[in-house]
């Protein structure tokens, strides 16, 4: 993993609940959060899983993405994972074909 990457992830809390943060190490932040020593969220809903992540250039744009995931809805937020989740489908399938 590179060190200059900033990424908003989303975690899959035990009780189906989704947890969005902010990290530039999201094996490192897993295990935090999995160890009982990340945020005080997911203390009492481990334990948790990686549900999705996004791979940003700087700090700001992963931020500001953690930020609107926050405000939608639990609808909105499952739509959006799975709109970017088939985007990201596509477009592997598409460089597969290229080779």
């Amino acid at each position: 993993m590179e060190k200059d990457n900033h990424y908003f992830y989303v975690l899959k809390c035990a009780d189906g609940s989704l947890y969005a943060g902010y990290t530039n190490d999201l094996q490192k932040r897993l295990t935090v959060h999995n160890s009982g020593k990340g945020a005080k969220y997911t203390r009492a809903r481990r334990p948790v899983e990686l549900y999705y992540h996004e791979c940003f250039s700087t700090k700001r744009e992963a931020m500001q993405q953690e930020y609107r995931f926050k405000t939608w809805t639990r609808q909105k937020k499952d739509m959006y994972i799975e709109e970017m989740r088939m985007e990201k489908e596509t477009a592997h399938a598409k460089d597969t074909e290229k080779l």
